[in-house]
């Protein structure tokens, strides 16, 4: 069964294409479910208006479904709650250049 770190380490080789950084650290992802070989993940966009919400979902799905032991992923975009930068990490405010208080 895989489990939940295994699932955020693939999560963090999906990056929005807008930003060089991971949606991990960009606090993007709100939680991790597992049921045996089903993963679910709940995430959100930057914004509700992100163009690239299905691409970045579709990438996400893909990585996670190369873990052994995955048979299948759902990635489920919500906006509740809305996304701040507060839940940026500390490394994502460096690379981003700022404080997480914009």
């Amino acid at each position: 069964m895989p489990t939940e770190e295994q699932v955020m380490d693939a999560l963090k080789q999906v990056y929005d294409p807008e930003l060089p950084v991971n949606i991990v650290d960009l606090g993007l992802v709100y939680g991790v479910e597992i049921q045996e070989d089903k993963v679910q993940v709940n995430m959100t966009l930057t914004t509700p208006g992100c163009g690239m919400g299905n691409f970045i979902a579709m990438d996400a799905k893909g990585r996670i479904e190369e873990i052994e032991g995955v048979k299948e992923a759902n990635v489920e975009i919500t906006f509740d709650p809305p996304w701040e930068p507060s839940r940026m990490s500390e490394e994502a405010v460096k690379i981003l250049g700022g404080p997480a208080e914009y």
